[in-house]
C-alpha cells in the first residue's frame, strides 16, 4: 500500500491548527488516521504525533512501524511510581462539566480520594480518584479524548 505522505502532512497540520486530538479520512476501502498522543497543552515535543493508516489486508503492517517507534516513551510512562492508569475504556473528561475549571491541572496538590477526573463508558461517568496524596507533575490525556484499559492519565508525585 502507497501512504500519501502529503496528505499525512496535511491531517497533522490541520490537527495542530485547530487543537483536535485525532482526524480521520476515508476514500472508498482506503483509510488514513492521525491521532496525537499528548494534547498540545501538555505535549513536549511538537512533532506530529505517530499515524495510524488502515486499508484492507495491508493496515497492521502499515501502522506498526509508527507504533513501535512511540512504545519506548508510553512504556516509560505507565512504570512510573506515581502513574494513575485508566481502569477502564471510555471518554476521559477533565472538568466536571463544559466550561467549568478542571478538576486538577499540573502543579495542584491533591489528595487521596480526590477527583481528578471522569471517564464516561456506556454513559456512565466513573470519577477517577486520586490513589494517594501528591502533586500533579505531568496530565498526559486531554478533555474528552478516548482512553484505553491501562492507559497513563497523569502522574502524582
Amino acid at each position: 500500500m502507497q501512504v500519501d505522505k502529503g496528505l499525512v502532512r496535511e491531517l497533522a497540520e490541520l490537527l495542530k491548527e485547530t487543537d483536535l486530538t485525532e482526524i480521520e479520512v476515508v476514500d472508498g476501502e482506503r483509510r488514513v488516521r492521525v491521532a496525537r498522543q499528548f494534547p498540545a497543552q501538555n505535549a513536549v515535543v511538537t512533532a506530529p504525533a505517530p499515524v495510524q493508516v488502515s486499508a484492507p489486508a495491508a493496515a497492521p503492517a502499515a501502522a506498526a512501524a509508527p507504533a513501535a517507534a512511540a512504545a519506548p516513551a508510553e512504556a516509560d510512562l505507565s512504570k512510573h511510581p506515581g502513574v494513575v492508569t485508566s481502569p477502564m475504556v471510555g471518554t476521559a473528561y477533565m472538568a466536571p462539566e463544559p466550561g467549568k475549571p478542571p478538576f486538577v491541572t499540573v502543579g495542584a496538590q491533591v489528595k487521596e480520594g480526590q477527583t481528578l477526573l471522569i471517564i464516561e463508558a456506556m454513559k456512565v461517568m466513573n470519577p477517577i480518584t486520586a490513589p494517594r496524596a501528591g502533586t500533579v507533575t505531568r496530565i498526559m490525556v486531554s478533555n474528552e479524548q478516548p482512553v484505553e484499559f491501562g492507559e497513563p492519565l497523569l502522574i502524582i508525585e
